[in-house]
């Protein structure tokens, strides 16, 4: 049992509630990290720091930078820069990289419970019980297979093993190779990889043990390089997201190899037949290209958007916002009916936008929200379900979203402002979706609100104000000054860790002190730029140039306040180390790390400010780091399946097929879809199952004429679906371990929850509007994939349109899903009975997705021979017509039946002071 805090500070000493350091290890269980100690702690987090830095450079400066680096000329120690100019496939190796080296320092190769080591260890029992325990085979089996338990099992998932030394060895080499012989990388795409250098040329010392084997001569080193590269992508898939993904990433690498042995004439498997291709091409085709494989699209995005997202949120988790998001969820809703349940679904929503992660959701706002559901009459279960279902929201939710979101720009060529609007509506329509189940069931069980009083809202923004400042900072460089997805989550970040150094050096004492250092190192860069032409720091190394105007020179000063704001803060903090920063209550990673250190060097620490400040730049670096590592991984590896459809010619094929299969059936299609997305989604990343399904389903579904981006949108849904669908409902089952309830149970009743996530998709590819998409006028002279754009205002303003095709199907999808939660929860003003709850699930249907029941009606006529010409928009209109008539009526009679007391006799509060 330990000790929680309640939402108005006051200490909650009964609840069954999972402290901080419990969640770090249910989360660490779940992805299978290992806890190491002493000096391995320090490289993960040394690189970790240095991938964040890698990544940062690029986001502020591109692929060419400069690198200050001490030399020693006679004595004297100077700084002299270094210029670095990568080319895209030399930054997405090393990024790669830097993921590989974590993943296997992190990530234990084996600890002995799987097939092969439990295997290897029966037969050391069979020997032993054939010769006998002092048989010298035995004795001999025994030492080799202790040597092999300490060459690759980590048993306890503490320490590294060599096979993870090698492993790291071999991913430095590959990029190593990448960064000093671009030349040669180049060559090879002319004249191919067997061009290259042959291992005994690049280490001549091999030769006389190697250079008479033809399979080394024969083979580039490039070639080598390249086909460790890919085992090692495999091997940390394996590690990170497990043994299935790798078999289906490895299956397609065997598929290119011979898949030309399939017979084109077998009926349609014949289409899946390809060109014969050599290990030479398929290797060159992954590794070396940055158009598909390893290297491909989805890394590129990740070096471009996906990190420095992650980033961005890391830096805002480790300041405090995390739990300011959750305190300022319950001073919402702690009140209202079934408020905790309510609270749970905001503070998700917060959260999940932060981080874009399922399970590191649920397990960290639960472990404060699923305790205070529970004892506000929830069961666990249900607790659990509510968490895991809006946690994995996260991911649609704008303006950050996960990383899926952002392959949808990179794939679709649409501006990340656009994918903001188009995923809007359907997000939105989710969470009130979950917001009315938690409703519903706090009626039926006569659930109320927090007993004691929580913080005013308006104290709770007056205190923690500054937390919402980067995210609307984010809205206005993306959709205001429409700067590019990578430059607008930089200067958010310079703008995030400015405004926490201001903070932090904050208080009535120092507030003075802090406007006259802000103003004076303004001043100072204002007057250097105008005397100069350069900053202080340029000025100082004798780099003066002619002055500039005075306007000038305070555009360029505004443009790096964040900066000044930064050494502003840290100055003051220096010139006051042991100030109470009574504003900000950063992360307690944050505070815990500076205590260990203090500990560690005998000095008190974890109150020194300055000290703090710098260890939370570091532990967000860090984090960031650790947090993108799967995600980098889980790219790298699916990269390779579009490679392989791309390098076979596979695409157009499999499209055919598909196209074949569904009977010209655009219902089929999209149930297909939905089917493959989550079975393939379960236990997977959902970044994963999109790359995989849009490089196989996304233009069967566009030959359709459903929108591009519509049908993106359809699988990031499903795919998100997945989390919190069973038999392997990853978030569902980390709330499980949370909420101390039955994982099956919980994974169903989170499936559930999120039925009007199932449903949504279907509503907005066959009615766009509700994506805010519109047919362009020239849409016959257009590609397919180009046939629909977003609306603007001007489309709203046209009511002949934006009434039937926007504001109706909205209406309809937000009516639809209170009538689905009525279906559920079986309850509405009070008890629904089992006629009532078919009626309601009817009239959810058409309101939300009319279409799905109209076209399933053609399609069987279809098949009987008779075709039906109506006019599809009046059909539509007619039938949710009908589904919002049969609403009303359910409706009222609920509200008849309930009579005059709508609510049930029994309400219950949870007193958060009392748990």
């Amino acid at each position: 049992m330990t000790t929680t805090t309640n939402p108005d500070g006051s200490p909650d000493d009964g609840a069954e509630a999972v402290s901080r350091e419990e969640a770090g290890e249910l989360i660490d269980e779940i992805e299978r990290r290992r806890s190491l100690q002493g000096v391995a702690v320090v490289a993960v987090a040394a690189i970790g720091i240095l991938f964040s830095i890698f990544q940062l450079i690029l986001a502020a400066r591109s692929f060419t930078f400069t690198i200050p680096l001490p030399s020693l000329d006679l004595g004297v120690v100077s700084i002299q820069p270094i210029e670095v100019s990568l080319q895209l496939l030399q930054a997405n190796a090393v990024h790669v990289a830097f993921a590989l080296v974590i993943t296997f320092l992190l990530f234990p190769g084996s600890t002995g419970e799987g097939f092969v080591a439990r295997y290897l260890g029966r037969i050391g029992d069979l020997v032993a019980d054939q010769f006998g325990e002092r048989s010298p085979v035995t004795g001999v089996l025994n030492r080799v297979r202790d040597v092999f338990r300490w060459l690759f099992v980590d048993r306890d998932m503490d320490r590294v093993t060599p096979f993870d030394l090698v492993c790291i060895l071999g991913a430095v080499a590959s990029a190593f190779y990448f960064l000093t012989e671009f030349a040669e990388i180049q060559n090879m795409r002319v004249f191919g990889i067997d061009s290259g250098r042959p291992i005994t040329e690049v280490y001549t010392f091999l030769d006389p043990v190697l250079g008479s084997i033809p399979f080394v001569s024969e083979y580039s080193y490039a070639m080598a390089l390249g086909v460790i590269g890919i085992l090692l992508v495999l091997e940390a898939t394996r590690r990170t997201l497990g043994l299935p993904l790798m078999l289906i990433v490895a299956s397609f690498i065997v598929y290119a190899r011979w898949g030309f042995l399939i017979n084109s004439t077998t009926p349609f498997i014949g289409l899946l037949a390809i060109p014969e291709l050599s290990w030479p091409d398929i290797v060159q085709n992954l590794w070396y290209n940055t158009e598909n494989g390893v290297f491909g699209i989805p890394v590129t995005v990740s070096v471009s958007f996906i990190y420095i997202f992650i980033l961005f949120g890391s830096f805002l988790e480790m300041s405090g916002a995390g739990q300011w998001f959750i305190d300022l969820a319950y001073a919402v809703t702690g009140k209202r009916k079934g408020g905790p349940a309510k609270a749970s679904i905001l503070a998700s929503g917060f959260m999940g936008t932060i981080s874009g992660s399922s399970i590191a959701n649920t397990v960290t706002t639960g472990a404060f929200t699923i305790p205070l559901m529970k004892k506000s009459g929830y069961s666990p279960e249900f607790s659990g379900a509510v968490e895991s279902s809006a946690s994995s929201g996260g991911q649609i939710l704008p303006p950050v979203m996960g990383a899926a979101a952002f392959l949808m720009v990179q794939y679709t060529a649409t501006p990340f402002r656009e994918i903001i609007i188009l995923a809007t509506v359907p997000a939105v329509v989710f969470f009130f979706g979950v917001w009315v189940m938690v409703h519903l069931k706090a009626v039926q069980e006569g659930i109320g609100g927090l007993e004691t009083e929580t913080v005013s809202l308006w104290e709770h923004l007056k205190r923690g104000w500054f937390y919402l400042v980067p995210i609307g900072l984010l809205l206005y460089y993306l959709i205001i000054e429409r700067l590019s997805v990578s430059r607008s989550a930089w200067f958010t970040l310079v703008a995030l860790v400015a405004l926490v150094a201001l903070v932090s050096a904050y208080s009535t004492e120092t507030r003075g002190r802090l406007a006259a250092i802000l103003a004076g190192i303004v001043g100072i860069e204002v007057a250097s730029f105008i005397l100069a032409g350069v900053p202080v720091t340029g000025l100082l190394s004798g780099g003066a140039a002619a002055g500039l105007p005075v306007d000038e020179a305070v555009g360029i000063v505004g443009s790096r306040i964040g900066w000044y704001m930064m050494l502003t803060g840290a100055l003051t903090l220096l010139s006051k180390p042991d100030l109470d920063a009574s504003l900000l209550n950063l992360n307690p990673t944050v505070t815990d790390a500076a205590d260990s250190i203090g500990e560690r060097t005998g000095r008190d620490l974890g109150d020194n400010q300055p000290f703090k400040l710098g260890m939370f730049v570091v532990k967000s670096m860090e984090e960031g780091a650790r947090t993108a590592v799967p995600v980098v991984v889980a790219v790298a590896a699916a990269g390779i399946i579009p490679g392989v459809i791309s390098v076979s010619g596979l695409g157009p094929n499999l499209t055919s097929l598909l196209l074949a299969l569904s009977g010209g059936s655009i219902v089929v299609m999209l149930l297909v879809t939905a089917v493959a997305s989550i079975i393939l989604g379960m236990g997977m990343p959902t970044t994963v199952t999109y790359i995989i399904l849009i490089s196989m389903l996304a233009t069967p579904l566009v030959e359709f004429g459903i929108p591009l981006l519509a049908a993106h949108l359809f699988i990031l849904y499903f795919g998100v679906i997945a989390d919190i669908t069973p038999p392997v409902a990853v978030a569902a089952y980390a709330a499980s371990g949370v909420a101390k309830s039955d994982p099956f149970e919980t994974g169903i009743k989170a499936f559930s929850l999120s039925l009007n996530k199932a449903i949504v998709p279907f509503a907005f590819v066959l009615a766009p509007g509700i994506v805010l998409l519109r047919e362009k006028a020239n849409a016959a002279e257009l590609p397919i994939r180009d046939r629909y754009r977003v609306v603007n205002f001007n489309d709203l303003a046209d009511l002949s349109y934006s009434v039937p095709e926007v504001f109706v199907p909205i209406v309809g999808v937000f009516l639809g899903v209170i009538a689905l939660g009525a279906t559920v929860i079986g309850t509405l003003y009070t008890h629904v009975d089992s006629l009532g709850r078919a009626g309601f699930a009817l009239s959810s249907v058409l309101l939300m997705a009319p279409q799905l029941l109209s076209e399933t009606v053609f399609d069987l006529l279809g098949l009987v021979g008779i075709t039906v010409s109506v006019d599809a928009l009046l059909l539509d209109l007619m039938l949710r017509a009908v589904g919002f008539a049969v609403f009303v009526g359910l409706t009222l009679r609920n509200r008849q039946k309930a009579g005059p007391e709508t609510g049930p006799a029994k309400r219950t509060s949870v007193n958060a002071d009392s748990t």
